[in-house]
């Protein structure tokens, strides 16, 4: 069994460029771009306890500020589980986080991130 404890240093990056994309657009009251890079982040750090678990927590407080409270709980219930499934490394790959899709499924990735998912065998 894997044991996922530490993002590689250049996927870090990525994910990193992701969360500063979200805030970006945040700022700006572009929810929509904000949301969609918020999920990039998801999919990039998901295989990760710290990331896969920020991730959520931004889309827990993403819910409150749209006074979403299927995306509230359905984070709640994320942050209580997503972690330990990252450290043992049993994420649904694509998976973009959201209550809008269930916790398990698998999904397609953008090409983009698939390519940088390969180059740090996250998969």
């Amino acid at each position: 069994m894997k044991f996922n404890t530490t993002i590689p240093h250049g996927l870090k990056g990525h994910y990193l460029k992701e969360i500063e994309l979200y805030r970006s657009y945040l700022q700006k009251n572009d929810l929509t771009r904000a949301w969609h890079h918020l999920e990039r982040s998801h999919v990039l750090g998901q295989s990760y306890p710290l990331e896969h678990t920020y991730s959520h927590w931004l889309m827990l407080k993403f819910g409150f500020r749209q006074k979403n409270l299927k995306e509230v709980f359905g984070q709640l219930l994320r942050l209580l589980v997503g972690g330990w499934k990252s450290f043992i490394d049993h994420v649904p790959i694509g998976n973009t986080g959201g209550s809008n899709v269930p916790p398990l499924r698998r999904m397609e990735l953008p090409v983009e991130l698939e390519e940088i998912l390969r180059q740090y065998e996250t998969r």
